[in-house]
């Protein structure tokens, strides 16, 4: 009588060879497609926490103290007047923004833009930074104008020599056309009580 062959344990158990190996790696791909978005949507908040009010403030400028670059560019559509480096050798202490109608975070601090402009008396001068001409004329007339002037950055060129980092940004420059401070990020109330003003203040004197 011959012997009835031997089953091997994988045949016992109703598993097939390399199956456990099947079956992790199956986990494995599953672990990281849902691993992949969570850990991009982390990626996102802690860069629009940085933008919005955390590390990049702290970003020096290379520019701090010296004159502000030179540079010529045209008003905004619908405007009659643009910008130029001489307009910022006035002989008084002005801010100068960088902001665009497609930047989220320049509608958030335009209300303090337009309040520091009805209650203070310092100019506040304005790069619009790669904007489409009609997008910028229709969002400043949406969302009004705190500008003494505009000029238009089509190409981001001047926004290059001023070392912009991110939309939006504020100069504060002194009477002889230098840049004192550079302030990356929605521009608040706390900033504009505790460190634009202070800071204009000392240089008015």
């Amino acid at each position: 009588m011959s012997e009835k062959p031997l089953q091997s344990s994988h045949q016992e158990s109703g598993s097939q060879p390399g199956s456990d190996e099947r079956e992790h790696g199956s986990s494995r791909r599953r672990l990281l497609f849902v691993m992949a978005p969570v850990g991009f949507a982390l990626l996102a908040g802690i860069l629009a926490v940085q933008l919005l009010g955390g590390e990049p403030k702290k970003i020096p400028s290379a520019l701090i103290d010296k004159p502000a670059p030179e540079f010529e560019l045209p008003p905004v559509q619908g405007y009659d007047v643009g910008l130029s480096t001489a307009d910022l050798r006035s002989g008084n202490v002005l801010l100068v923004n960088i902001f665009a109608s497609w930047c989220g975070p320049c509608l958030v601090e335009h209300p303090v833009l337009t309040r520091l402009a009805e209650t203070t008396d310092i100019p506040i001068y304005a790069i619009n930074y790669k904007d489409a001409p009609d997008n910028a004329a229709r969002w400043l007339k949406r969302n009004g104008d705190p500008y003494t002037r505009i000029g238009a950055d089509l190409s981001g060129r001047v926004g290059i020599d001023w070392g912009v980092y991110g939309v939006p940004e504020t100069f504060v420059i002194d009477g002889e056309g230098r840049i004192r401070y550079k302030h990356i990020g929605v521009l608040t109330e706390d900033d504009v009580q505790g460190t634009i003003l202070p800071l204009v203040e000392r240089l008015r004197q």
